[in-house]
């Protein structure tokens, strides 16, 4: 089939990469333009363009699609399809009619539940057990379109967003295959979604700091949800002043010394929690350093028992 696709992330790349070894025709690779990245801000193209260029990919990097010259570049494409995972901009009901077969999109939810940006991290810090890949036919309304394709994926205890995702976009990928071939015979008849919608807003600046006065389940999955971007952070003090760390695993623990929220209850990493719980850190990231695990990191910047973070 003719396709463009239209993709960002890392999350983006395995669906582009099965879609060309089954040997369809990618004419165009949509994606947001380079942004500026680190300390040079240098501007960087995503994984998805760096991916699609190292294919040999003609790849297009409008500011807006809703410009029309944009619009009217895309329906010149006479293409069959869009597949459309994580692009990152609303497309206009002009653009969704262009192909045959219209625009498809890979959802990483259960659809109804978790319309929006950041599906896979609201999941986790809900404490849902499953969630899954979806592919829809795209409608004006956001993620309300029906369903082609769907895989239940279950999400483990210490399960973090990086893991979540990596394996959601593997499983998602090899949907497209099967979900164009029975799109193209007429054979896949669209499911309209059932049940009451939920939203995976943004997630804020504010929502990344810990507050340990909140339920141990709750402030576990927050850190397993916001990792390992945009990361959860709290402080601990050091010799020159509060130090931010980020929290990027972690697992139920146990509060039997009675400790108060925000304390260290042992030597390692295990902080007490509002409900008489507590959360043990299993992997940090000390501000202006790389990631470790809590025993490495401990041999540098000692936490004893009854510190108190913040």
């Amino acid at each position: 089939m003719r396709l463009a696709f239209m993709g960002t992330p890392a999350f983006a790349v395995p669906s582009l990469a099965e879609l060309v070894a089954a040997g369809h025709e990618v004419v165009a690779v949509y994606s947001q333009p380079p942004k500026p990245r680190g300390r040079g801000q240098k501007l960087t193209p995503s994984p998805v363009h760096t991916f699609a260029k190292a294919l040999g990919l003609t790849v297009l990097t409008p500011p807006s699609m809703k410009a029309p010259e944009a619009m009217a570049a895309f329906a010149a494409l006479d293409l069959d399809a869009a597949c459309v995972v994580a692009y990152g901009q609303i497309l206009k009901p002009e653009v969704l009619a262009a192909p045959r077969l219209g625009c498809l999109n890979l959802h990483g939810s259960l659809l109804p539940r978790w319309r929006g940006a950041a599906p896979i991290q609201r999941a986790i810090m809900a404490g849902d057990r499953q969630t899954g890949v979806q592919i829809m036919q795209m409608t004006a309304g956001l993620d309300e379109g029906p369903i082609l394709l769907s895989e239940v994926v279950p999400i483990g205890p210490e399960e973090t967003a990086g893991t979540l995702g990596e394996r959601m976009a593997a499983i998602g990928a090899g949907l497209w295959p099967r979900a164009l071939a029975a799109l193209d015979r007429g054979g896949l008849e669209p499911q309209p979604q059932v049940g009451e919608p939920t939203y995976a807003a943004k997630i804020t600046p504010a929502e990344t700091r810990l507050d340990w006065t909140r339920p141990a389940a709750e402030v576990d999955a927050r850190i397993r949800g916001l990792s390992p971007r945009p990361g959860a952070w709290f402080e601990a003090p050091g010799p020159d002043g509060p130090v931010r760390m980020k929290a990027l695993a972690s697992r139920l623990g146990l509060n039997d010394e009675g400790g108060a929220p925000g304390e260290a209850l042992d030597e390692g990493l295990r902080i007490a929690c509002g409900d008489g719980g507590a959360v043990r850190l299993l992997r940090v990231q000390r501000e202006g350093r790389g990631a470790q695990d809590a025993e490495e990191l401990l041999r540098g910047f000692p936490v004893p028992a009854g510190t108190r973070l913040g």
